[in-house]
């Protein structure tokens, strides 16, 4: 049975049927899940009942891994997951919930705002596998916002100004903007700013889209202020009700999308109940501008 996409979201976003991660990945299923991120930029993969080795193998069939190295306040001694895996959990190593005052949590509390999964590499991710082991009874949604229709409703002289803009990037400023500031000498230097294009072009599509996320705290060669005021302005603008789908998670739901075509954000759920989700990401091609040195 071949694998059918049909679309869930108001101008992108798609859900596959006819696929059963267990399996191996055929490489005319690969292809055909590939096409599928080129249009929908998303794809929901319902009643997935796989293990991570599983979710791990499936990922690697589409591409190289990105490692979850250095991107959470999560000590090494502290890991539920394996590099392989990002933790997108509210849990510690015991599967406890993370106290309301932990500062690991209020770090993770970061991603509520819109974002792209690793913007604050110097390689960004391409895409992230996110799979629903446990859910709070309410909330815990996750929305998606298509930056490429965000990117054609800018007026012409919009386009023109960011084609050609360049933006720094670091979970620091994100986290600042909820009024996180508990950072260590080493998470400072480890979260320090990376470079990257405003405006992407689809490798496959030719298709633009915006670059944003709230990780971007400033605008190259721009006052301070005023970067952040245009920025927060575009944000606003991509993210309105027509370019947003919001997914309602289900047990055994796999979610991908394309970090180079959307942003996305988590919604809260109650601090005292567990939310287990397993991310594993695919590896950008690189860099989006050289890098400064």
């Amino acid at each position: 049975m071949s694998i059918t996409i049909r679309q869930i979201g108001p101008c992108f976003a798609g859900e596959v049927d006819g696929l059963d991660m267990r399996q191996p990945l055929s490489r005319e299923d690969a292809a055909a899940i590939h096409a599928g991120m080129d249009r929908y930029a998303v794809l929901v993969f319902r009643d997935q009942k796989i293990e991570d080795a599983q979710q791990l193998a499936f990922t690697r069939a589409l591409g190289p891994i990105e490692q979850a190295i250095g991107t959470s306040l999560r000590a090494a001694a502290d890991q539920r997951l394996p590099t392989t895996f990002a933790d997108v959990s509210n849990l510690d190593k015991t599967n406890t919930p993370f106290a309301r005052d932990d500062r690991r949590r209020l770090f993770a509390i970061g991603n509520r705002l819109w974002h792209s999964d690793s913007s604050f590499k110097a390689t960004p991710a391409k895409y992230s596998l996110l799979h629903a082991i446990s859910i709070p009874n309410k909330g815990g949604n996750t929305q998606f916002a298509d930056m490429r229709a965000a990117y054609d409703a800018l007026d012409e002289e919009t386009k023109a100004e960011v084609q050609d803009m360049v933006c720094e990037h670091s979970q620091m400023f994100s986290r600042q903007l909820i009024g996180f500031f508990d950072f260590t000498d080493e998470e400072r230097e480890r979260f320090r700013p990376v470079r990257q294009c405003m405006v992407r072009t689809h490798p496959v599509t030719g298709r633009k889209s915006l670059y944003l996320s709230s990780h971007a705290g400033g605008i190259v060669g721009w006052p301070m202020p005023e970067a952040r005021g245009y920025l927060r302005d575009l944000i606003e603008h991509a993210t309105q009700r027509e370019f947003v789908y919001t997914h309602q998670w289900r047990l055994g739901d796999l979610v991908m999308w394309d970090n180079r075509q959307t942003m996305h954000r988590a919604r809260p759920f109650p601090a005292d109940q567990p939310r287990d989700m397993r991310r594993t990401t695919l590896a950008g091609d690189g860099p989006t501008v050289a890098q400064a040195a």
